[in-house]
């Protein structure tokens, strides 16, 4: 789809990014009626996991065609898309102007750009990634239950890592607990649950249910390999129109209320932009809050200009 570059194309939602949570609010306002474009660099976080878990009614369906069906629910409701990278945006008299494969104006903006994974540094573990090196234990966890499993400690806060893994297998052994520094208090409530302490990770290999982790001190033999990932919000174009943010534990992030509206008046952001901890059931509902609340606030811009008239 390509529109005129000399003038942009007015909508009344333009949304960055074409995942869960982009989608579900697409699909929401495009059966409110509303005019939406959909822009997307076809890059999902998830795109290297072949299953996604814990979705009531789509259990272990590839979230790649999760997106590829909602893309076509929302273009049934007269949804339009465009394939490529938003550049910028831009205030405008009536909105924001979106920079990218196309030239958008929309009156209201969402951001569900989500957020990039910093692996650690260690050779084997970026081909691994999304199948036999993963980070969340609620969405992968259950595949591997009861058999050997291991963390990969990136900070403190792969602690809670591990002793979250722990309720799906006894054989869980956590490499470079020390070093990253994890407190002796809690290597005492690792002893504890029987969660063992193994040097560093030098080299992680082989596939999902057989992967070799080595160590200065020997080598592991494992079925799964969960990663302290350091999430990265690609938050870039929220930064660029000035929404404040929030301090995490896992560094700053966006700032919004319940449904998502940012400190900028017409900016939303939704999904991992804004929440860590949004996994797609969380996603999907965070996009129908957002969609529902926009829906209002043009409704009532809508009013007032009716009003004036």
């Amino acid at each position: 789809m390509v529109f005129g570059s000399a003038e942009a194309k007015g909508f009344d939602v333009v949304i960055v990014g074409g995942g869960a949570a982009g989608l579900s609010a697409a699909l929401m306002l495009g059966r409110a009626r509303r005019s939406v474009l959909v822009v997307d660099e076809g890059l999902p976080r998830n795109r290297f996991a072949p299953h996604m878990h814990g979705l009531l009614s789509r259990d272990g369906m590839s979230p790649l065609a999760l997106l590829e069906q909602g893309r076509a629910e929302a273009s049934r409701y007269g949804v339009e898309f465009a394939e490529g990278q938003v550049t910028g945006i831009e205030r405008a008299e009536r909105g924001f102007v979106v920079h990218g494969p196309v030239e958008a104006l929309g009156r209201r903006v969402v951001v569900a750009t989500g957020l990039v994974d910093v692996l650690p540094d260690i050779p084997g573990v970026q081909n691994l990634w999304g199948t036999g090196a993963v980070v969340c234990p609620y969405c992968d966890g259950w595949e591997v239950r009861d058999q050997p499993l291991g963390v990969i400690a990136t900070s403190p806060m792969s602690r809670n890592q591990a002793h979250l893994l722990r309720q799906w297998s006894s054989d869980l052994t956590v490499f470079g607990a020390v070093e990253v520094g994890i407190p002796e208090s809690e290597l005492a409530g690792f002893a504890a649950r029987g969660i063992r302490v193994a040097a560093p990770a030098l080299e992680v290999s082989g596939s999902l249910g057989h992967i070799t982790v080595r160590t200065a001190a020997g080598s592991h033999e494992l079925s799964r390999i969960f990663v302290g990932a350091r999430p990265r919000p690609a938050d870039e174009l929220l930064r660029s129109l000035g929404c404040a943010t929030t301090d995490t534990p896992a560094g700053p992030f966006i700032s919004t209320d319940a449904t998502g509206q940012t400190s900028v008046a017409g900016v939303w952001a939704v999904g991992n932009v804004s929440d860590q901890k949004a996994l797609v059931p969380i996603a999907l509902g965070a996009g129908t809050a957002a969609a529902t609340q926009i829906n209002i606030s043009l409704l009532e811009e809508e009013i007032a200009e009716a009003l004036a008239a």
